[in-house]
């Protein structure tokens, strides 16, 4: 997917919404525990709930991988399940990953080749070797973590220095590398206050917006100082929409939850 037509998707739906399906065992309605694959038939049904109102979906891998292979095979039926009724929307790996060249390339490997997602989440605190794998995946994109919605985000991303605080230095940095246009970045709804400078370094590309909903953040300020005139923003909610219900209504609830999101998104846009 390109981001024309990711800018395209969001046109047509009047959304700029992706879900995070931060699938958790302890979470999800009872009466799925009884299928084979509890994850998956979670995902699946708030996904054919909700996919006219979202333009992407997010699995953080550590739900999945925390259950060993039978959770990776849910993530691989998940993303398969995406690509191939759901095609127009944009899949990420909530992965984080960020390693040495030779393990990195193994690891775009194994998110954007092999379970085909759109795009992979990056921790870039070991430089350019570390990202150059998943930037050289032709048609895909890297979504680094630039300024995080969690309280530490203080420690490391906003402290100074000689050129400026950490998170700026990433910004700066990451725009010199080859394929830098297929870099996205991670920004908090919590940082709504940072999104101008942020976005007087990126102005062009999306930026992924964790935050919103249950962390607080205001999905108005984020877009006053963070949208730009391709929208370049997907805000993500998770627990706010896919936890409305743990009965059997669930991806109703689910939809409900979504929808109001979509309105306001529709409203701004």
């Amino acid at each position: 997917m390109t981001t024309q037509e990711l800018y395209s998707q969001i046109q047509q739906k009047k959304s700029f919404l992706c879900i995070g399906l931060d699938t958790d065992m302890k979470r999800i309605p009872a009466h799925l525990l009884d299928t084979e694959d509890p994850i998956f038939e979670f995902n699946k049904a708030i996904i054919d709930a909700t996919h006219d109102l979202a333009v992407s979906y997010k699995p953080n891998t550590a739900f999945y991988e925390a259950h060993g292979l039978k959770g990776w095979q849910s993530l691989e039926k998940t993303i398969d399940y995406l690509n191939k009724n759901y095609p127009d929307v944009f899949t990420i790996a909530d992965a984080k990953r960020g390693d040495i060249g030779n393990t990195s390339a193994m690891y775009a490997k194994a998110f954007l080749q092999d379970l085909d997602f759109d795009s992979v989440t990056v921790a870039p605190y070991m430089g350019k070797d570390s990202v150059s794998p998943f930037l050289a995946v032709q048609n895909k994109f890297t979504i680094l973590l630039a300024l995080t919605s969690n309280v530490g985000a203080f420690d490391f991303q906003t402290q100074n220095t000689n050129e400026g605080e950490l998170y700026k230095t990433v910004l700066k940095t990451s725009q010199t590398w080859e394929n830098s246009e297929n870099l996205m970045y991670v920004v908090g709804a919590t940082k709504a206050e940072y999104f101008q400078e942020i976005r007087n370094i990126v102005p062009d590309n999306f930026l992924l917006v964790p935050g919103v909903g249950a962390q607080g953040g205001s999905l108005q300020e984020v877009c006053k100082y963070g949208m730009n005139d391709n929208v370049g923003l997907l805000v993500n909610s998770s627990r706010g929409i896919i936890y409305a219900s743990n009965e059997k209504d669930f991806a109703e609830k689910a939809r409900e939850e979504a929808l109001k999101i979509q309105q306001e998104m529709s409203a701004l846009l």
